[in-house]
């Protein structure tokens, strides 16, 4: 089995649409690996995310605020040979995306950032109260770079 290189932007775009979290790695005070589960939106090659306004993640951003955010779809158990154990592996897609975030704070940017996270979910219209808005922390990642690749590929595909 093989792993293929993606680089079509609708089939990225595909993966990214087709998972529930992303999973993102920062760095800690004292240079320790951090990476935590996240909800997130995704538009036009800038991911949205969201949290509370303080928070350990948030102080870590403040200090470096590099990530790396990783999608994975969901695997599925693959085989050339059921015979073989060496041909066994898992089948999926992954996208690495790496970018610097930054934690908008203008209103209407907000609720903008919002409704793309939202749009990841369900396909119906929300509104954000004032307060609401001003208690969220929206964090904004235009990505830097992306590495896509599907694996587990039988060699013949």
């Amino acid at each position: 089995m093989k792993t293929v290189t993606i680089e079509d932007k609708k089939k990225i775009e595909e993966i990214i649409a087709a998972c529930d979290v992303c999973y993102v790695g920062m760095v800690d005070r004292e240079g320790n690996p951090y990476v935590i589960p996240m909800n997130f939106g995704y538009k036009e090659e800038i991911l949205y995310l969201h949290s509370g306004q303080t928070g350990s993640s948030i102080e870590m951003l403040q200090h470096h605020n590099q990530v790396c955010i990783t999608f994975c779809t969901r695997q599925q158990l693959a085989y050339q040979n059921v015979e073989v154990a060496c041909s066994y592996r898992m089948k999926g897609s992954s996208v690495i995306c790496r970018g610097k975030v930054s934690f908008p704070e203008d209103m209407q940017e907000k609720r903008e950032a919002l409704d793309i996270l939202m749009k990841q979910y369900t396909d119906r219209t929300f509104t954000y109260s004032d307060p609401a808005v001003r208690n969220v922390k929206v964090w904004k990642i235009p990505i830097d770079s992306m590495t896509v690749k599907e694996y587990g590929v039988p060699y013949y595909e």
